[in-house]
């Protein structure tokens, strides 16, 4: 039985940074592909960034290009997000995502098994 929990997420001024943190309990066999995926009010749920766990690939939307870095600690089985130079079109909830399919890097919500909550990232500008 696999969860992700999810926290870091607050109201913040345009410029500013901010950590999201997602960890993993229950874990299945083998090592997962995670993700982070933002769904913003009225809009569909986009993909902002992706990790193998194992080698640590990573891949970005071209939105997040150069203000996100995705990354994980093998120790405490959490993978973050930290988000720099914020802006208001960023305002979002923010998912974790994870699955053991394989496969490599995948960009699309349904390649996706596990979900976070969600944590809400408010950008004011």
């Amino acid at each position: 039985q696999v969860q992700l929990v999810e926290s870091g997420g607050g109201l913040v001024q345009a410029g500013d940074s901010l950590r999201l943190s997602c960890v993993v309990s229950g874990r299945a066999l083998g090592s997962p592909t995670m993700a982070w995926f933002r769904q913003a009010p009225g809009k569909e749920r986009a993909f902002v960034a992706a990790l193998t766990w194992s080698s640590t690939h990573t891949y970005y939307a071209d939105s997040v290009k150069g203000r996100f870095i995705v990354s994980r600690d093998n120790v405490k089985i959490t993978m973050y997000l930290q988000m720099k130079s914020l802006k208001a079109e960023d305002t979002a909830v923010y998912y974790c995502a994870a699955t053991w399919r394989g496969g490599g890097l995948r960009s699309e919500w349904g390649d996706y098994d596990y979900w976070g909550q969600g944590t809400q990232v408010t950008v004011s500008s």
